[in-house]
Order: structure tokens, then C-alpha cells, then sequence
């Protein structure tokens, strides 16, 4: 195991009706004037927002709205955003929804203490230094922003999908109240569990040795995702899956499982030029992407991914030859994520193979990191593995 420092001060407020108290956690981080940032017209007609502002209300905190975002999040919503704050004087930023707004929300509290373009962050030509707070309520399991210092963010202009990292932008709290979740489309809650078990696997493939704990987190996660995936698919309401699916989301990436451990995000990578290129659902996206990966990959370390297939996919060791239990766990995750409603290939997603070497330009990748370093035909490789993927 490898040095370490964990740092995750975000203050989480999980359970039924808790948006109710948001109030109180805004005055408790500083917020005095707060902007409500949120995406589309469900947290307006389930009566969310409403609710937010009467807690608000009732702590005496001014606000402004900005709604909005779409999935993918777009510098242009941001821009308005910041826009919006440094007119108003707003100094808390208030997340309502899922990871596309949370991760807005990021850039607008980097970017409205920034003389210069927000943009700068993502593309690398500027260091964060300074952040206005940032709470959340969470609506959407998935994307795990809610407790981790991350963003992405889309450019509209050339499809760019770039990030950037900084605790700075770590929300001060985030309420987790399941129930909000229930009424999500079929296809987004699986969009989500696919988002959670590519966060795990993006921190369980690595080079690291002796991580056992850590390996027996991301686990439990998957485990937990194998499980409750199929039923909640099933029965919507089901608080209960709701609730260890929410949880789930949130453990995996605030970085705990992470400890101490190479990790390795190439598949976010190379996923991020198909959404970024056709604004396809990330989850989506992941799911054609992730199995191709570890097709590919596989043979760096083909006994973590045999490790996987026997610990987490029930598949029988074979000993004499470990590359037909690691194929047979790749199978059986490809088939978990058809069975919940996830794309498996270029075509069920809406990619061209034509574009392939578009999407290789636009990642543009050098010597690369991660688990196993890629190059640009490594990435063409895994591209084409995707679109042509069958179970």
C-alpha cells in the first residue's frame, strides 16, 4: 500500500425529507446570499425547489435561481452563471440535482472569483486558488460529485469535455435523501448504477500491491450495485434500494475506496469524447466503453481481473488457464449492464466507427497513465472493441 492522505470534510445529511433543513446548513457554511442552481422542470414540479426556498426563507437567506443545466454540463450555462453571481453578490452556491449540476455549480464558484475565462481551469491554463462554497442536494445516484472535488465540464464550441480537481470545490454539505430519486426514468437510474461501478473498477484496477482493504470496498460496491440494480430497475420505489444505491454513489467516489492505491481513469477518458461529440448519456457511455477497455487491458494483469470475475462475478477459478475466468467476468458484466438497460456497442449508443479517429484526436493521448499506460493506437484499439461489441 502506498502513502496517503485522506481529506473528505464534506458534511452529509442523509434520510427522508432532509432538503427540508437545507437552510440551516447554508447559514451553518456562511451562505448569506445564495444562488439555487438546479437542471430541468422536475426539481420546479415535484415542488423542490419550492421547498428549498422556504427553508431558506425561514433562516432569513436572500437568493437567486439559474436553472437549466443539461446533462453534459455546457460552459455556456457557467458563464451565465457567473455572470448572475458577480452581478448580484451571491457568496454560496446551492447545487439541486445530480452530478451535470453539481459540476456547474463547481465552475461557477471557481470561476466567479476569476478575473480571467473559467475555461481556464479545465484546459489547464490556470491554477484554482480560490472557490466560493458549494452545498448539494442530491437527486440523481451517480456521478458522486456530491463528495468528491471533481468537475467536468463541456464546451460547446468543439465538444471539448475536459475536468479539473481541487478540494477547493468539495461541497460543504450534501443532502441524500433517496425518496427524490424514485422518479428517475429506468434508463437514468441504470445510467447511474453504470456510473458507480465505473467509478469503482476506474480505482480497483491498479498496479498497486497488498490492497486488500481497499479491494474488498470496491467489491462490496459492485456486489451491492449487482444486487440492488436488477430491483430497483423492477420496483422504483423501493426506498431501501434507493437508499444503498445513493450511499453507494457516494462511498465510491469521495475517494475512500481509493486509499493508497494507483488508479487509473482511462475509460473516463476515452468515454468523455463520446459524450462530448454526441452528447450521449456518460453512463451510457461508460457501459460500451469500460468492458471494451478491460478487454484490451486484460492481459497487464490477468489475475486481478480473474480476482474480480471469482469475488465479484461467482465465476469458478480456473487455475491451469486465469484468462478464461478474467474473459468470463467481463462477459458476465457486459451481460449485467445489457440486463439493466445499457447500451453494449456503437450502434445501441449512437457512435459512428467512422468517428474513431476523431474522438483519438480529440483525447489526443500521449504516453498516458493509469493501470496500463495507452497510446493513440491503444485507444483506436479499445474504440474499435467497443463498436463492435455482442454479448
Amino acid at each position: 500500500m502506498e502513502n496517503f492522505n485522506f481529506y473528505s470534510p464534506t458534511e452529509f445529511v442523509f434520510g427522508r425529507d432532509r432538503e427540508n433543513e437545507v437552510g440551516a446548513y447554508v447559514k451553518k457554511y456562511g451562505g448569506t446570499r445564495v444562488l439555487i442552481h438546479y437542471g430541468g422542470k422536475s426539481a420546479l414540479a415535484s415542488g423542490l425547489i419550492d421547498r428549498v426556498k422556504k427553508s431558506l426563507d425561514a433562516e432569513g437567506i436572500g437568493y437567486f435561481e439559474l436553472g437549466g443545466v443539461q446533462p453534459n454540463p455546457k460552459d455556456t450555462k457557467i458563464r451565465e452563471g457567473i455572470e448572475l453571481v458577480k452581478k448580484t453578490g451571491v457568496d454560496f452556491i446551492l447545487a439541486v440535482g445530480g452530478g451535470s449540476t453539481i459540476d456547474s455549480s463547481k465552475g461557477i464558484a471557481v470561476g466567479a472569483l476569476y478575473d480571467g475565462d473559467f475555461w481556464d481551469f479545465y484546459c489547464r491554463k490556470a491554477e484554482i486558488k480560490r472557490a466560493l462554497p458549494v452545498g448539494v442536494i442530491l437527486t440523481i445516484a451517480a456521478a458522486g460529485s456530491e463528495g468528491s472535488g471533481a468537475s467536468v465540464v463541456t464546451k460547446v464550441d468543439g465538444g471539448l469535455k475536459r475536468d479539473i480537481g481541487t478540494d477547493l470545490v468539495r461541497p460543504r454539505f450534501a443532502i441524500e435523501n433517496p425518496a427524490l430519486t424514485c422518479t428517475l426514468p429506468p434508463f437514468q437510474t441504470a445510467c447511474g448504477i453504470t456510473d458507480i461501478m465505473a467509478h469503482t473498477f476506474e480505482r480497483y484496477f491498479t498496479n498497486t500491491q497488498e490492497v486488500e482493504v481497499g479491494d474488498r470496498l470496491c467489491e462490496a460496491i459492485l456486489l451491492t450495485m449487482i444486487k440492488e440494480g436488477p430491483r430497483v430497475i423492477a420496483d422504483p420505489n423501493n426506498y431501501e434500494s434507493r437508499a444503498n444505491i445513493m450511499w453507494a454513489g457516494t462511498v465510491c467516489h469521495n475517494d475512500i475506496i481509493g486509499c493508497g492505491r494507483s488508479q487509473d481513469w482511462n475509460s473516463h477518458a476515452i468515454e468523455h469524447e463520446l459524450s462530448g461529440l454526441y452528447d450521449c448519456a456518460h453512463g451510457a457511455g461508460l457501459a460500451v466503453i469500460m468492458p471494451a477497455w478491460m478487454e484490451y487491458v486484460m492481459h497487464h494483469d490477468v489475475m486481478r481481473f480473474a480476482q474480480v470475475a471469482t469475488r465479484v462475478w461467482g465465476c469458478q477459478m480456473n487455475f491451469a488457464n486465469p484468462e478464461v475466468t478474467a474473459r468470463e467476468g467481463i462477459c458476465r458484466f457486459r451481460k449485467f449492464l445489457k440486463s439493466i438497460g445499457m447500451p453494449i456497442n456503437f450502434e445501441e449508443l449512437g457512435a459512428k466507427e467512422e468517428d474513431i479517429p476523431l474522438l483519438v484526436d480529440k483525447l489526443n493521448p500521449g504516453e498516458g497513465w493509469g493501470f496500463l499506460p495507452l497510446k493513440r493506437k491503444d485507444v483506436t484499439a479499445i474504440y474499435e472493441i467497443a463498436a463492435h461489441a455482442t454479448i
